[in-house]
């Protein structure tokens, strides 16, 4: 009950449902407070309401996010690098105001492939490799604690991105991704990486988080197709193809047509991709669209041909989110939209 923990980038889809789950029963009796770091106090009142203490953050105030976590007694903090075309400054100054409010337990939530990212292909997926090195580099800062427990969650392509192309599936009959017809990838349901995230944030070992979760870096990948039947609205998700671990966009695109929906799968060039993208909704950051763009062309460079879901039951005590399961989730959270935080 001691443990105060301090969410950041609280306005986004992910900080809202960790909050979310953060207080409710199930993890609510395992911290005493519970504060939201946000540049946009306005979309956090909902979580005010629940019970979290809004940290109102100026981008160009950093000695003021110092001063607020200082202030807050926040022991741990989960940081979600904001979608927000300056994120690397932005989490700079988040790591910065860590160090000085001597904050021991941080958990970073990172992007699978960042290690595999060039610099020059992928610049916005290889940021969260220098967050994530920046915040490493803080349990050798001396006389302090900070830093001194950590974690690192590497997210993989959220399965909810797929849900900002239902328009154009629905006038089109296509899915159109630029990802080739070979390589495949398995995209995660958000409602398992905050779940994750949640059990590691209230677990307590005699250095900070517990010993089983300090000093990890953990992959997470998706297991199933739960998001294809809001993609092809319907119930028949039986066949052999949507049981698969990662798919291909030709089998994807398969999946929903033996299940009854004639959809396509069209390998689009870089600059169809792009236009897409671009027409996708307004409240989606122009720095997160380039963050889709970028994660397809690891795709089809071959990057993503991996699953990674064994850490889940052990630090979840469940199964992988099931489709019916993944779309209550996305009933709760459809005002809110997602690319990677």
């Amino acid at each position: 009950m001691s443990r105060s923990i301090c969410i950041t980038a609280a306005d986004g889809q992910t900080g809202h449902l960790i909050t979310e789950l953060l207080l409710s029963n199930q993890f609510r009796p395992k911290f005493k407070e519970l504060f939201c770091v946000t540049l946009h106090p306005e979309k956090c009142e909902d979580l005010e309401t629940m019970g979290a203490k809004i940290i109102a953050h100026k981008h160009s105030d950093p000695a003021g996010l110092v001063q607020s976590l200082k202030e807050s007694g926040a022991d741990t903090i989960f940081m979600i690098p904001p979608a927000h075309a300056h994120k690397l400054r932005l989490a700079r100054d988040v790591l910065k105001a860590v160090a000085a409010a001597d904050i021991k337990n941080t958990v970073l939530l990172s992007a699978a492939g960042t290690d595999l990212a060039e610099e020059k292909a992928q610049p916005h997926i290889r940021q969260f490799t220098k967050i994530e090195t920046e915040m490493m580099h803080l349990r050798y800062t001396g006389g302090t604690e900070a830093g001194t427990s950590q974690c690192i969650i590497r997210a993989g392509y959220y399965a909810e991105n797929l849900l900002l192309y239902e328009k154009d599936m629905k006038t089109n009959g296509r899915l159109r991704l630029p990802i080739g017809d070979v390589n495949s990838f398995a995209p995660v349901a958000l409602g398992d990486v905050v779940k994750v995230a949640a059990n590691i944030l209230v677990s307590e070992g005699p250095k900070g988080l517990s010993d089983r979760f300090r000093g990890q870096l953990i992959t997470l990948t998706g297991p199933t197709y739960a998001y294809l039947k809001f993609l092809i609205h319907t119930d028949r998700l039986n066949h052999p193809l949507t049981q698969r671990r990662m798919c291909n966009g030709v089998e994807l695109a398969a999946a929903a047509s033996q299940a009854g929906v004639n959809i396509e799968f069209t390998d689009t060039s870089n600059t169809e991709a792009k236009q897409l993208v671009l027409e996708l909704d307004t409240d989606v950051d122009d720095s997160e669209k380039q963050y889709l763009l970028e994660y397809y062309s690891l795709v089809r460079e071959g990057k993503t041909n991996y699953v990674s879901t064994l850490d889940f039951a052990p630090i979840t005590g469940e199964e992988p989110t099931n489709p019916p399961d993944f779309f209550k989730t996305y009933e709760s959270t459809k005002q809110r939209h997602i690319v990677c935080q």
